[in-house]
């Protein structure tokens, strides 16, 4: 069976283990060279090539077109991780809707500060004993980690939000059993 070069580059970051595709985000920030948030196929190669991925020029060039949906020769970086690391499957949407539903406590399908407290313990956070944050502070930091775009940050999560974070927990999750338990043991599900 052929390996498309999608599937080969996956292969690829994924035998770097956890965290590989922050990785690759970090590498494609770098190689924004004018810094416009897109990256052009010069960029692209340029940003596979120094994280090491071994696929071919033609190759790279299919990825490129891939996912260069207008044809405007530029790829937003965003969408490009988003269809790299793929969507959770059944088995893992089922787990991460779960946690969701855990942490949601109001019923308005948005989880905020509110929603935290009982949810996630502050009392052993560093900047909470040494009395530099308030609670509220800590769950409004943990709350960042699922809003990572700081211009559309608002403090309040959505299901997309917490679906797109845990799409990118799963990329680096090969077993689904595996995730699922990653997923529960961090909600004590």
């Amino acid at each position: 069976m052929a390996t498309t070069p999608m599937n080969k580059l996956r292969e690829q970051v994924l035998k770097r283990g956890v965290s590989s595709i922050k990785r690759l985000g970090r590498t494609f920030r770098i190689m924004d060279d004018d810094r416009d948030s897109g990256i052009n196929l010069e960029e692209f190669q340029e940003g596979l090539r120094d994280y090491g991925a071994e696929l071919s020029p033609e190759e790279v060039k299919e990825l490129f077109s891939r996912f260069d949906k207008d044809g405007n020769g530029a790829l937003c970086f965003e969408e490009f991780i988003i269809a790299f690391r793929g969507h959770l499957n059944e088995t893992r949407l089922k787990a991460v809707e779960d946690a969701f539903r855990k942490m949601e406590k109001t019923g308005d399908g948005r989880i905020t500060g509110k929603d935290m407290k009982g949810v996630y313990n502050v009392k052993e956070h560093p900047k909470y004993k040494n009395g530099e944050w308030t609670e509220e502070q800590c769950y409004m930091e943990f709350l960042k980690t699922f809003e990572p775009d700081e211009s559309k940050r608002d403090g309040v999560v959505t299901l997309d939000e917490f679906l797109d974070y845990y799409a990118g927990v799963s990329a680096d999750i090969d077993n689904d059993a595996h995730f699922v338990l990653t997923v529960r043991n961090a909600w004590k599900i």
